[in-house]
């Protein structure tokens, strides 16, 4: 493969254009509804309906931009909490998460019943859900608070870390707080939460219902809810865009990212500012391993193992970075299995086997909307696959197995083996590698476990900048570029190749 170097300013298409942070962030925004159980493009219609209630508010433009990228994160924090959901609720906390969004559960009502009913301890015997209802009905208040509490600290930090403006963070944070007071995390009331927490809240109730129910029920339930959840102004506002016909258009179609990246205001470009690929990268991981403490930091190991290998094998900068990207992204597609499969205490079933080995299929379809990003979908997919042909999900062999995927099947193993677990310790490293071995060279790459072993790199799943990563490229005696973002940059150019 061809490691040309293009400029600043070049797209993975390969043209002038730049790679927008729009197009990567919308595209991504499909891990977190997979995660929080939500239709598919349930974050980018929400930025479809937001955006077009803020033009009716004729807000500034600089407030819609900070609106814009906080629509399509509202949902970074969901992960977080997931752990405590599923043991909370002793259920699937992916449906809980979904069905909590239809429910008001600030007032004692059927629905609010019929979600207890739902979702917690189903399947134990009659007894033992009586007592899981009434306990779980004693602490409800304590208990959302604490779980919206994670989920509204980790999302702003997790825009942060993208290197979005601070705006856009404070309205992550503040999109369950309710007009009345009566929301979480701070129960703040009317003017004092943030305009773009208020029409988050508004928009994504309304695709919610619109999904569910159909338009007309949709305001109706934003009528209903006006001066409780939401901010009459806010409710004028969209109720006045869909009378004027400027609300719904185009929803219905099965690719609305176009629709989206339309409205944005300004239009970001990666590495330019202070959003870069390698960020949103290494932010989305972390919000893939802050799903289950089994596999917490996860990514991060398999990102710095991937790092290691390729530069023992003296792959060249830009292609480095461009495995670091796919192993920080490989496992996107684990926010569509449920906690009650990934901290199972005992073996999966079939079943469960199913959902668990569709996971880098989902991962392979997240990445794939993102223009010039075949390869690294293709790569970041093929992190279970094997040189025999017995891995998954397409059961790939040798010859369609390049190297940049080999290393990410070997470092996706080592750190799994390699890490400490909450129901194990770690292994020590002769163990680990006595098991690699074992499947080399039939199903594992020889060149890149003997690679491994030569780095003397333990299970790391330390958090690595890119600044660290381009001194740490420096010292290869390769070409290197001399400033991140110029890695960044290089990297851009090679996902077209």
């Amino acid at each position: 493969m061809s490691t040309a170097v293009a400029s600043a300013n070049l797209s993975p298409l390969g043209t002038s254009a730049p790679l927008r942070v729009a197009e990567v962030v919308a595209a991504l925004s499909q891990a977190l509804d997979l995660g929080s159980g939500a239709t598919r493009w349930h974050s980018v219609r929400t930025c479809i309906l937001g955006m077009r209630i803020a033009a009716e508010l004729r807000l500034a433009e600089e407030v819609q931009a900070d609106l814009y990228y906080a629509l399509l994160l509202k949902d970074a924090g969901c992960s977080s909490n997931a752990s405590r959901i599923y043991n909370g609720l002793a259920s699937d906390e992916m449906g809980a998460t979904r069905d909590v969004k239809n429910t008001d559960g600030t007032r004692l009502s059927w629905e609010a019943l019929q979600y207890a009913l739902d979702h917690i301890a189903p399947g134990r015997p009659f007894i033992e859900r009586v007592r899981a209802i009434l306990q779980e009905g004693a602490r409800q208040k304590q208990h959302t608070r604490q779980v919206m509490t994670i989920r509204c600290e980790h999302g702003p930090t997790m825009a942060r870390l993208m290197g979005l403006p601070e705006a856009t963070a404070e309205a992550i944070g503040g999109l369950d707080e309710h007009w009345n007071g009566g929301g979480n995390p701070d129960g703040l009331r009317g003017d004092r939460i943030p305009i773009a927490s208020r029409i988050m809240l508004l928009a994504q109730t309304l695709d919610v219902f619109w999904t569910k129910t159909g338009p007309k029920e949709a305001l109706e339930v934003i009528a209903q809810r006006s001066g409780k959840w939401f901010d009459p102004g806010v409710v004028r506002a969209a109720r006045s865009a869909a009378r004027r016909e400027r609300l719904w258009t185009g929803l219905e179609t099965n690719a609305p990212l176009p629709l989206a990246l339309a409205l944005e205001p300004g239009q970001r470009v990666m590495s330019q500012g202070e959003v870069s690929l390698d960020a949103v990268c290494c932010a989305f991981a972390q919000i893939v391993d802050a799903k289950s403490p089994f596999t917490y930091n996860h990514s991060n190991g398999v990102a710095n193992t991937a790092v290691a290998i390729a530069r023992k094998l003296d792959i060249p900068p830009a292609r480095v970075l461009f495995i670091r990207h796919a192993a920080h992204l490989h496992d996107l597609g684990k926010m569509a299995v449920s906690n009650a499969i990934l901290e199972k205490p005992g073996k999966p079933d079939e079943s469960e086997w199913q959902v668990l080995r569709a996971h880098p299929a989902h991962t392979f379809n997240i990445l794939r909307c993102i223009g010039g990003f075949e390869e690294l979908s293709e790569i970041a997919a093929s992190h279970h696959e094997k040189l025999n042909g017995t891995g998954y999900h397409r059961g790939l062999t040798a010859a369609q197995l390049p190297i940049e995927a080999r290393i990410l099947v070997v470092s996706d193993i080592f750190d799994a083996l390699s890490a400490k677990r909450p129901y194990r310790d770690s292994l020590p490293l002769e163990k680990v590698f006595d098991i690699m071995h074992k499947e080399s060279p039939q199903a594992l790459d020889a060149a890149c476990l003997e690679a491994l072993e030569q780095t003397g790199i333990g299970c790391d799943q330390s958090f690595t900048d890119l600044h660290t990563l381009q001194r740490t490229l420096a010292q290869t005696g390769l070409p290197s570029p001399s400033t991140p973002a110029e890695v960044e940059s290089l990297a851009l150019a090679e996902t077209c190749l």
